[in-house]
């Protein structure tokens, strides 16, 4: 299969704290870390004027609710030479209505686009549809990270299945170890190891663990839970510590604040390892049922910990079969019987452990990017053979000359620099995964309406809009 040379990445970046932004990390180091791995490059998306201190591996910097930066993103994407663009898609990163900025950017580059799901509703709204169905449009595959992904890909967006691609959330590759062999570090000998990380927010129902630890510590008087995660910025910056302030009340109203440990900051993986690797159970009590994605749930899951969570959709699918324990939304009375009674069965906590840190052994960074690069090049060659009509066609008519702008060995790079009888043309194919759009007039046809077999003369290039009648380039719209 073709090597490509170049992948660049759409979305939030480190140091943004957020959880994408660490996946595009991993990501973009497991791709790099592959024997003759691509070149990447991420053009990051930040929450505020400011930005971040970034590192080289960030070309281009979009401001979120800067619309006239994601064009500039796109003429800058547009000359960078690359083979496959990767977009990390969640709504609430990018600008405008349910991240209607990110489609203005796609709009503006001709190059296939491979599109990394992190959230997919069931019951979008209107506009976080349209966002969903332009962007499906726009890609040439789309990637799920669990089965439930695919099938609402496929019934609430009529995505053709074959264009879907699951890879699962990835991991860093770590051994599987003796929770008591690690606890001295933190100063927990003799402790049972409750554990929580992530950015803080009200969704997380950290409440109903709290809340849920006088009957434990009746059984279990040497449980420590240790909460490990920033305040989530937008929460910080909109109502500041309130959520966690609630939390520190709550536990110290119920009697039980000795036994619960908050660190308030944004850990680097390798110290996360550490407090997973000191953690008896690991516990993920989210209150949204429609939660496609978790890296947190991900994470600890490849970990081989015991796991306690709710039934949001990716816990319901990972931890089926044995691999973990589902307990009711916002119940408190569950949370506690399920803790003590996985805490006193030390055989069947063992064996959800192995159960889990096998089948994690699929999730590591390394083989996730095996698989993603796989999607990508996929996406390349359906690129090249959508290319290949046109070519074609523009043989078998004689009245058009075609010229490109002899810089590039790249096919594509000529195409889209062509000529028609000396008149420029305005992006003369964009793939909209249903077949060929000719510029971005609504006027155009696409390659279904159209059929190959009809001939492409001066005449309908000129009708179409890709030209103006004095040969001017077609402004381009956004819709």
């Amino acid at each position: 299969m073709e090597r490509l040379s170049k992948v660049a990445f759409v979305g939030s970046y480190l140091p943004r704290k957020c959880g994408i932004a660490t996946f595009t990390y991993d990501l973009c180091s497991a791709l790099t870390q592959q024997e003759s791995g691509p070149e990447c490059f991420v053009v990051a998306v930040s929450d505020r004027p400011k930005g971040y201190a970034y590192s080289s591996d960030v070309r281009f910097e979009i401001t979120e609710q800067d619309l006239p930066s994601y064009r500039q993103a796109a003429e800058f994407l547009q000359s960078a030479n690359v083979d496959v663009l990767c977009v990390q898609h969640e709504f609430g990163i990018y600008g405008g209505a349910a991240g209607s900025h990110l489609i203005a950017l796609l709009r503006r580059v001709d190059l296939p686009i491979v599109t990394h799901l992190h959230t997919i509703l069931e019951e979008p709204s209107l506009e976080q549809m349209d966002v969903m169905q332009e962007l499906i449009s726009l890609s040439a595959r789309l990637i799920v990270m669990n089965k439930r992904g695919r099938r609402i890909l496929k019934e609430t967006y009529n995505t053709p299945s074959e264009r879907i691609d699951l890879i699962p959330h990835g991991i860093p590759d770590m051994p599987f170890v003796d929770p008591d062999l690690h606890k001295k570090q933190f100063g927990l000998d003799g402790k049972w190891v409750l554990f929580t990380f992530g950015l803080i927010s009200p969704g997380k129902g950290l409440e109903y663990v709290i809340s849920a630890l006088p009957e434990v510590l009746k059984v279990f008087p040497d449980l420590v839970y240790i909460v490990l995660g920033a305040t989530h910025p937008t929460l910080l910056r909109d109502q500041g510590e309130t959520y966690r302030m609630n939390l520190e009340r709550l536990a110290e109203e119920l009697g039980v604040a000795r036994n619960v440990i908050f660190h308030n900051r944004f850990v680097e993986s390798k110290e996360l390892m550490e407090y997973f690797n000191a953690t008896d159970i690991y516990i993920t009590p989210y209150l949204n049922a429609s939660q496609i994605t978790s890296g947190t749930l991900a994470y600890s899951f490849g970990c081989g910990k015991a796991i306690i969570a709710t039934p949001y959709w990716h816990a319901e699918e990972l931890l089926s079969n044995g691999r973990g324990i589902l307990v009711p939304f916002r119940d408190s009375q569950a949370i506690a019987r399920e803790l003590i009674a996985l805490f006193k069965d030390d055989k069947r906590r063992d064996a959800m452990r192995e159960k889990a840190y096998l089948l994690g052994r699929t999730m590591v960074w390394n083989k996730v990017a095996q698989r993603f690069l796989t999607s990508c090049q996929q996406a390349w060659l359906s690129r090249q053979a959508d290319l290949a009509p046109w070519l074609e066609t523009l043989r078998e008519e004689p009245e058009l000359r075609v010229a490109g702008n002899g810089t590039s060995g790249n096919l594509r790079d000529n195409i889209m620099a062509a000529t028609v009888n000396g008149m420029p043309i305005k992006r003369p194919i964009g793939i909209d995964g249903q077949g060929l759009t000719i510029s971005d007039a609504e006027s155009v046809p696409s390659k279904r309406s159209l059929g190959w077999k009809q001939s492409l003369t001066t005449e309908k290039i000129k009708e179409w809009g890709l030209v103006k009648p004095n040969g001017d380039r077609a402004e381009s719209v956004d819709r």
